[in-house]
């Protein structure tokens, strides 16, 4: 597999240019960034949380952790990290461990970190672990048109 169903399914609704970037398998996005020779700071990361309600994502920049504090008070929730035994239920389409930062494309409640917004260019899983989705900065905006921004990453 390269590119999850949905995600590029996504794209192809959009009429979004985008380029699979290969690379050597890696397990984190540190890894993926390294071996993809992209900056780690321009991958949207994507950070599968719960709380009451259920599941929910957080996309942040991949050189940042998610800020739990700061998204509990922004939204007047109480989010935990999800410990990734419901990942293949949530994105079936997916390698374990592979999460596209499309929440919605999931019908996953998002909120993505404001630093995302500014890029000119953003990479993201593919829904494998070998290959990245390259799309500019204004297509990536289109994707995650609805999601709730602030500032979530530190």
């Amino acid at each position: 597999m390269t590119i999850a169903t949905r995600v590029e399914g996504v794209l192809r609704d959009h009429g979004a240019h985008y380029k699979l970037i290969p690379h050597r398998i890696s397990g984190s996005t540190h890894e993926s960034a390294e071996a993809a020779h992209v900056r780690e700071d321009h991958i949207a990361k994507a950070v599968v949380i719960r709380d009451d309600k259920g599941y929910a994502m957080a996309v942040i920049p991949g050189d940042t952790w998610l800020d739990l504090e700061a998204l509990d008070s922004e939204t007047g929730r109480s989010f935990e990290l999800d410990d990734e035994s419901d990942l293949k239920a949530l994105f079936p389409d997916c390698v374990p461990g592979a999460v596209p930062p499309l929440g919605p494309v999931y019908q996953l409640e998002t909120f993505m970190d404001e630093a995302l917004g500014s890029l000119g260019t953003v990479y993201f899983e593919s829904g494998d672990h070998s290959h990245l989705v390259r799309v500019n900065g204004e297509t990536f905006a289109v994707l995650m048109r609805g999601v709730r921004h602030g500032h979530f990453g530190r």
